[in-house]
């Protein structure tokens, strides 16, 4: 119930913020406004409109994080305890069926499989086009 309650919290203090920046004039707005765009014309004036929602974005912020820390405090208290070098790995068992190739005598890249050499494939020769240039 309370990891509900918190993560109801966290969405409007998410919301809130997304708001709050989208209110805010970024400082182009005063070169404007100098030159008769009217756009210092806010409810709190030019400066008290930065400064209250500046510091309401702050605020907001700061409950974000919190909340961000309480959830992940949440999320990760299972209610036990355990090492993870106490869990044994289930490991699948190794299934035969390719036989092992050995290296041949002399040489350090060819593969020898029952005692033989494989075969190189043969290289084709592609004819080009009437069109194709040279």
């Amino acid at each position: 119930m309370l990891y509900q309650i918190i993560i109801i919290i966290h969405i409007f203090l998410g919301i809130g913020i997304v708001g709050l920046v989208l209110m805010q004039h970024g400082k182009g707005a005063d070169a404007g406004a100098a030159f008769g765009s009217g756009a210092s014309g806010s409810v709190f004036g030019a400066q008290g409109s930065a400064s209250f929602l500046s510091r309401t974005t702050a605020i907001f912020a700061t409950l974000f994080f919190m909340t961000s820390l309480g959830l992940a405090a949440l999320s990760g208290y299972q209610g036990k305890k355990t090492d993870v070098m106490d869990v044994a790995p289930v490991v699948a068992p190794v299934k035969s069926d390719v036989p092992l190739s050995q290296v041949a005598p002399g040489s350090d890249s060819a593969p020898v499989v029952d005692g033989k050499l494989p075969e190189a494939p043969a290289i084709k020769e592609v004819e080009k086009p009437a069109g194709a240039a040279q």
